[in-house]
Formats: C-alpha cells, sequence, structure tokens
C-alpha cells in the first residue's frame, strides 16, 4: 500500500470515530403513547396536565427524556383499536389507556409492550387483571373505584332530599359494562333507601339534551357516575340539570363547580396525576405484573350552596359539617 493511501484511509477511518461515539451516546427519548376518550387535546387538558406534572416532578422534560404520544377517540370508543394499534406499531415503550375501553383496547392490541390504564371502574371482573394485588401480564394502573361509590352517593342525596322518591341514573352506554354496573349497583342501593332508580343512556354529548328532556318531572334527582365523557360534559350537564330543576349528584368537584348540587368521590386530577409514577418504575425495569393495582384512599364531599338555594333546597346541618368544601 502506498504511503498516500495509507493516510487517507487512517484518515477517514479516524474521522468516523467521533461520528460512532455520539450515535453511542445518543440516548433513546422512550415514548408513551396515551389513548384519550375525548376528541382533542383542549378536552382533556386538566387530565393531561396532570400527567405532564406528575412527569415534570419526576424530573422528566417532554422532548427531552420523554415523549408523550397523544391518541383521541373523539368519544366514539370503537377507535381505541385503531388507536392502540398505531402506538403498538411505532412501537411506544408503555401504552396508557384512559378508561375501561381504551384499556380493553391496549389489552388486545399487545401482550408484550407494558399497559397502564387509569378510570377503569373494576380492573379484576373487566379480566384487565388477576388481582389487585398482583395484576399479571403486562398490565397494571389505577382504579377509580367508581361502582363502589354508587352507594354512598345515593345515601347522600337522600339525605339531603328525604322525602325523593326517584332517582335518574346518568349512564354512558357506549360503555356497556359500567353502564350495566353502574345501574346494577344503583338499584340495590336505592331499594334499601327506598328510592326507585329510572336509567337514563346515552351514547354521546349530543343526546344529553333529549335525555334531560325526557326526565323532566319524572325524577326527584339524578345521579351522574365517574365516566369520561361525562366528565368532559360536566358544563353542560349541570346547566341541563339547573334548566330542567332537576338536583344533580356527580362524582367529581369540577362538575359541582359547574353547578351540580353534590359531588362526592376521589380527585381524578389526583389519580391521573400517579400515572407517571407507574410509567417511570416501568422505564427503570419494573414489571406492570408485580406493581399493585393503586386504590384511592381519600374521598371528598363538596356541597354548591348556591345551586341548593336556586332550587329551594336547604342543606341539612349533618351535610355541611361533614363536607370537605360548600360552594356560596
Amino acid at each position: 500500500m502506498q504511503r498516500r493511501e495509507l493516510i487517507t484511509l487512517l484518515g477517514g477511518t479516524a474521522a468516523t470515530w467521533p461520528l460512532t461515539a455520539r450515535a453511542q451516546n445518543v440516548k433513546k427519548i422512550p415514548k408513551i403513547g396515551i389513548l384519550w376518550h375525548a376528541s382533542k387535546e383542549e378536552e382533556e387538558a386538566i387530565f393531561l396536565g396532570a400527567v405532564r406534572q406528575g412527569f415534570t416532578e419526576l424530573s422528566y422534560v417532554e422532548g427531552q427524556n420523554i415523549k408523550l404520544i397523544n391518541t383521541f377517540a373523539a368519544e366514539q370508543y370503537e377507535r381505541f383499536n385503531a388507536n392502540a394499534a398505531e402506538l403498538v406499531a411505532l412501537p411506544v415503550d408503555v401504552l396508557v389507556a384512559v378508561t375501561t375501553p381504551a384499556a380493553l383496547a391496549a389489552q388486545r392490541a399487545t401482550k408484550i409492550i407494558p399497559i397502564v390504564f387509569v378510570g377503569s371502574i373494576d380492573p379484576v371482573q373487566m379480566k384487565l387483571a388477576d388481582s389487585i394485588a398482583r395484576p399479571g401480564g403486562n398490565i397494571t394502573g389505577l382504579t377509580n373505584l367508581a361502582t363502589d361509590l354508587t352507594a354512598k352517593r345515593l345515601e347522600v342525596l337522600k339525605e339531603v332530599l328525604p322525602n325523593a322518591l326517584r332517582v335518574g341514573q346518568l349512564v354512558n352506554s357506549s360503555n356497556p359494562a359500567n353502564a350495566r354496573r353502574f345501574i346494577a349497583e344503583s338499584q340495590v342501593a336505592a331499594a334499601k333507601l327506598g328510592l326507585a332508580v329510572q336509567p337514563v343512556e346515552v351514547r354521546a354529548p349530543d343526546e344529553l339534551d333529549r335525555a334531560f328532556s325526557m326526565i323532566e318531572g319524572q325524577v326527584d334527582a339524578m345521579s351522574v357516575p365517574n365516566d369520561g365523557m361525562f366528565y368532559n360534559e360536566r358544563r353542560r350537564i349541570a346547566e341541563l340539570a339547573l334548566a330542567h330543576r332537576v338536583p344533580l349528584m356527580v362524582a367529581y368537584k369540577e362538575a359541582m363547580q359547574c353547578g351540580a348540587l353534590i359531588s362526592y368521590g376521589p380527585s381524578p386530577t389526583k389519580i391521573y396525576g400517579r400515572v407517571p409514577y407507574y410509567v417511570d418504575k416501568i422505564l427503570k425495569g419494573a414489571k406492570p405484573a408485580d406493581l399493585p393495582i393503586e386504590q384511592p384512599t381519600l374521598f371528598e364531599l363538596f356541597i354548591n350552596a348556591k345551586t341548593a338555594k336556586s332550587l329551594g333546597i336547604t342543606i341539612p346541618p349533618t351535610i355541611l359539617s361533614r363536607a370537605d368544601e360548600v360552594i356560596e
């Protein structure tokens, strides 16, 4: 080999070393795919904000050491299947599923990629997990105990409205498993309280006006469960309830702040804020099968005194004394 050729060869090889070293030093940014039920980021702003804040608290910076890939089903739950398949095909490092239908779609889409669900009412009965303590498989997450609180909400409602005889139970029939459970739970609880339950089914936000028109004069109050679509439509639901003079018991403070009479349940933003802690553990090597499903332990009671006054309802002192907050 001639000297010039040797110098050229060595020079070319040396030039590739820094590039190779730089390539090896580039750290992969984990991709987190999220299956949201609403139609756009603005509609999930509160929960997405809670998720982002949770990652911030764990020293993640979006775009630098973590990437969130948000997909939206626009309350058309059959879209969860396609959205989940797209995220799996990328692939993402962790799949976050919001609501039970999203979790079931994620479970169908992959048995390998770790899944963290949030907002599932009974993951064991829905066969998402083997048990609360040891979920098994590639899935774990956070439950909001939604149906377990149905009886308690009706008890509070009856205490506030002792003369009530018939209560409407709003359910999202696009989520049939949850709808059936909410109806069954409310009927059992209502029977013990001397109440009759009238199921009120809606499949989409544009059916809410019709639903409230149908129950006007037919029920003494309405109970609204913890459901993603109802959360996003909380303001419209509260407005319709006030327009039809129907006292409203809801599952979350944000709906009560929009005009519902009472809310009782765990804080959904606190639950969503815990999602990053599960993702972080998984990214650091934990197996979903070994991460116990988290259940809320704090339940809050809020009263809207302004709404009570407009409906001519006097809140009993026993309820006011137990309330975490009363909005005047």
